[in-house]
């Protein structure tokens, strides 16, 4: 059994078109130890990034053809982010693609169509400031104000875990314009410059081996037009980029388990006690049809997500999905680790970090917990 030979739900020919070749060249160029390499350097390589863009279209998949996009969608991002789960990829497609682009698409300025061509082509990268540490996973809780100053706004407050935001090029950050702390309005989405004066940038590295940053940010001047959406009514854009994030990562998830599915079958197969592979073993191997059920119901609430993120169950379908592939994710990563013994939690072995990119996505746009919460009160709302 290989990653590529399971849970294949009906590809499309153009996810097949993008995947394909892409997890071809994620085999020859990001192997494990290509990508220790890069998280031990905490590097980050703008000629694999172009590469993603260009040759393999990968960066232009899920944005409109009139960008130099390819017209794809959910189903698109899907494949791609479920590719790089089974690689560990660390570049900042999520926040670049699925959160960043998302957000720009309601911006209404000549300049957006160009910044959107330049994240198709590999020249723009993008992270988004949403999160405020008083505020848990709840996107309404902002705290950071921005002041209406001549023509545009001062922005003060200080947003936490910015993912990738040491590679951006560009910042969008959420800040409020009217109202209290955990109002659902007046909140709004300032384009910035990475580099803008007042921009404090503190580093440092996830668990996972990614990077983020938490942001101080000091009369922060951006001009009125660089607003994305109408003023005080950001948080609809805010709860569906979430969700599209959210469904991504669902994706990445599965790609992750299926990874963690395929090294401990191989290693069980190689493992010797008493004269004999532990494969052979029957009680290990319950536990290894457990890690495939799980990857394989994963799966499929996974795309569940994605087919709903256009109707109107879209924040239950996701919900519902994230909290059980979190639970999934934390199951089959610490199965992986217990078969494979005490190597399983040495960094040297590839289980280990997928291990911990499994618990990172289990928190990551809201726990298991979280969005089970979520969902049942979506359903109370529908009744």
């Amino acid at each position: 059994m290989t990653g590529t030979d399971v849970m294949d739900f009906g590809q499309t020919d153009m996810e097949r078109a993008i995947a394909e070749p892409l997890g071809r060249f994620l085999e020859e160029h990001y192997d494990f130890q290509a990508r220790r390499k890069r998280v031990a350097a905490a590097a980050w390589e703008p000629d694999l990034w172009r590469t993603l863009a260009g040759e393999l279209g990968v960066l232009g998949a899920a944005l409109p053809e009139a960008v130099g996009g390819l017209g794809g969608g959910a189903a698109e991002v899907g494949a791609i982010m479920r590719a790089f789960g089974q690689r560990l990829v660390l570049e900042p497609y999520l926040t670049t693609v699925v959160m960043g682009a998302e957000l720009l698409r309601a911006w209404a300025h000549e300049a957006a169509a160009p910044l959107l061509s330049a994240i198709a082509e590999g020249a723009a990268t993008v992270a988004v400031a949403h999160a405020e540490s008083e505020g848990g996973y709840e996107p309404s809780y902002v705290s950071t104000h921005a002041v209406a100053s001549g023509d545009g706004y001062l922005l003060n407050g200080r947003k936490t875990l910015v993912l990738n935001a040491a590679s951006a090029g560009h910042i969008i950050v959420v800040a409020r314009t009217a109202g209290e702390a955990a109002d659902a309005d007046g909140i709004s989405l300032f384009l910035l410059d990475a580099g803008a004066p007042g921009i404090e940038r503190i580093d440092y590295g996830t668990i996972d081996g990614g990077s983020a940053s938490d942001l101080i940010l000091s009369d922060v001047r951006v001009a009125g037009e660089r607003v994305i959406g109408p003023v005080g009514e950001a948080l609809p854009l805010i709860e569906r980029m979430l969700d599209e994030a959210t469904t991504a990562v669902c994706a990445e998830a599965c790609g992750v388990m299926q990874a963690l599915v395929d090294i401990t079958v191989d290693y069980t197969r190689q493992r010797r006690q008493f004269g004999k592979a532990i494969a052979e073993f029957q009680v290990l191997q319950h536990r290894m049809v457990d890690m495939m059920i799980e990857a394989k119901q994963a799966a499929s609430l996974a795309m569940v997500a994605r087919i709903k993120l256009d109707t109107p169950d879209r924040a239950a379908a996701v919900s519902a999905a994230k909290s059980r592939i979190g639970r999934a994710c934390r199951a089959v990563s610490q199965a992986a680790v217990q078969l494979h013994g005490g190597i399983g939690i040495a960094d040297e072995t590839p289980v280990s970090h997928y291990f911990r990119r499994a618990l990172m996505i289990e928190q990551q746009f809201g726990s298991s917990d979280y969005h089970l919460d979520r969902y049942e009160r979506l359903q109370i709302e529908t009744q």
